[in-house]
């Protein structure tokens, strides 16, 4: 949404929670556990560059641990809490769906410290509007509210709610709600591995991905739509979905590469794309696997071959003879393949 808004001429500004984090939003299951105000502060410089990362311009980050963290009890009692009737609060949905399993007030004061943010953000930058997933509609309609109360009800100020973005099972994206998560640093998930991931989007989903996920047109997105229903096997959509998703995040560069590699591995079964090297000088099967540690011992090797599992150049292997030779090597290496998911390339030394 920020980059929506930067492309349409706006000049929208990151709030960084480094106040807010250290309290936590009301979850739908639990209460959140504690993190220290280090682990906070390294979290928000994280964040900054990711954001820098991806905007690839200069936007406006503020962090609101710069006001909540100077704020005393008393003042935050007497400026803010006057204005926020507990009914009020209770109606809200975030507040709401966890009074049958209970909440604490930390949690329940997080509406406050988000309304605050609001408040802020309206009175230093000129900010008048607010954003954010439909679960937080409760916590900008609340800012809204204090802004009003303090400067007058013609205040001309607005909020506005995305829908929240799930998976296909309608779980969120978010390692505290789903076993699986995707991280926006690649070295926790590879573009390769995002990629692959949108890659193997249901039918049913890829679509609404495309409108909230990518910057391609609403016309080629009802292409790919129609692709969708005559030539679903051709999974263009996925494709164009996994390609923009990860050229956004990490870079044209990266897109292709993450594609030729996807595209490798579907039609070899592997890709030399970061595959492990190793130098070899046997030629005989069964000394070549002990040599580049395939196999701890011949013995093991023979049981390898004879049962099918060993492949040079996705060719089987099933003589425990075999021989290789120069032809094998391809521009100097060949790839050697134990089973489906072990795969190196095998570097010949003269």
């Amino acid at each position: 949404m920020c980059k929506r808004l930067l492309d349409a001429g706006h000049n929208p500004i990151v709030i960084a929670g480094g106040g807010t984090g250290l309290i936590g939003d009301p979850r739908l299951t639990s209460e959140r556990p504690m993190i220290s105000k280090e682990s906070a502060a390294h979290n928000i410089e994280c964040i900054k560059k990711q954001i820098d990362s991806l905007l690839k311009t200069d936007v406006k980050i503020v962090n609101n641990a710069d006001w909540l963290l100077k704020m005393n009890a008393i003042d935050y009692l007497r400026d803010f809490g006057k204005f926020f009737n507990i009914n009020y609060m209770l109606s809200k949905e975030t507040v709401k769906r966890r009074l049958d399993i209970g909440i604490t007030y930390t949690e329940f004061s997080y509406m406050i410290l988000q309304s605050i943010d609001f408040l802020k953000l309206y009175e230093d930058y000129g900010c008048t509007m607010q954003i954010g997933g439909q679960d937080q509609w409760g916590n900008i309609t609340s800012g809204l509210e204090l802004i009003r109360k303090i400067h007058g009800s013609d205040v001309k100020c607005y909020g506005m709610t995305m829908p929240l973005i799930t998976r296909t099972d309608g779980t969120k994206f978010g390692k505290s709600e789903s076993g699986e998560s995707l991280w926006l640093d690649k070295e926790k998930t590879s573009p390769y591995e995002m990629y692959q991931y949108f890659v193997n989007i249901e039918d049913e989903g890829v679509i609404d991905y495309l409108k909230k996920l990518t910057f391609i047109t609403v016309d080629e997105i009802e292409r790919l739509s129609k692709v969708l229903e005559v030539e679903p096997e051709k999974r263009e959509a996925q494709k164009t979905l996994a390609f923009e998703v990860v050229k956004f995040i990490h870079g044209e560069s990266e897109a292709i590469k993450a594609r030729k590699t996807s595209e490798e591995v579907f039609s070899i079964g592997y890709s030399k794309e970061g595959m492990e090297e190793r130098n070899a000088t046997k030629e005989n099967i069964l000394d070549l696997l002990v040599e580049v540690n395939i196999s701890p011992s011949k013995s093991d090797a023979r049981r390898l071959v004879l049962q099918g599992g060993i492949s040079i150049n996705n060719n089987k292997i099933s003589d425990v003879n075999f021989i290789i030779n120069k032809d094998d090597y391809k521009d100097g290496y060949l790839i050697l393949s134990k089973g489906k998911k072990t795969h190196i390339k095998v570097n010949l030394v003269k």
